[in-house]
């Protein structure tokens, strides 16, 4: 992801999430977060379908932000993206992935139970738009099952 990318990252961040990150997020995280990758998937006109935001601190790959632009969902770009993190987490010797979710956001479950994603804990109250707990999943790494996949 490059600053240029922004416009259609943002467009696909305002429709997609009820509080989105603010451009101001996203320069942060690629010019100045030295623990942040941001990748970004093309579809082969060049238009971005996807794109995420991950940290690599202390072994663990920490998903902190991805999103698949509506007409794209359900072909495969989503589980795509999120086993190229996992496996270059695993390549920079993370052992864990970690990630937050909306226990009403069913399609995502599905996907990161499918990865091997598992409930490790409950944030009460987590988003500010409704109040909503997060369900705060997490895959190791080292595991055959997400090797696998």
């Amino acid at each position: 992801m490059r600053p240029e990318d922004l416009p259609e990252v943002m467009a696909i961040e305002e429709h997609t999430f009820p509080v989105p990150w603010t451009r101001r997020n996203f320069l942060y995280e690629i010019r100045d977060n030295p623990f942040s990758s941001n990748l970004v998937v093309r579809s082969e006109a060049g238009g971005i379908v996807a794109y995420a935001n991950v940290w690599v601190v202390d072994r663990e790959l920490r998903i902190n932000n991805i999103a698949v632009r509506e007409v794209s969902r359900r072909q495969g770009y989503g589980a795509g993206l999120m086993s190229h993190l996992m496996d270059r987490g695993r390549d920079r010797g993370c052992d864990w992935a970690s990630l937050e979710v909306r226990p009403s956001n069913l399609p995502a479950l599905g996907l990161y139970e499918k990865l091997g994603f598992r409930v490790v804990a409950r944030r009460k109250g987590y988003y500010s738009d409704t109040r909503e707990d997060a369900l705060v999943m997490r895959a190791d790494l080292r595991h055959p099952a997400c090797a696998e996949r």
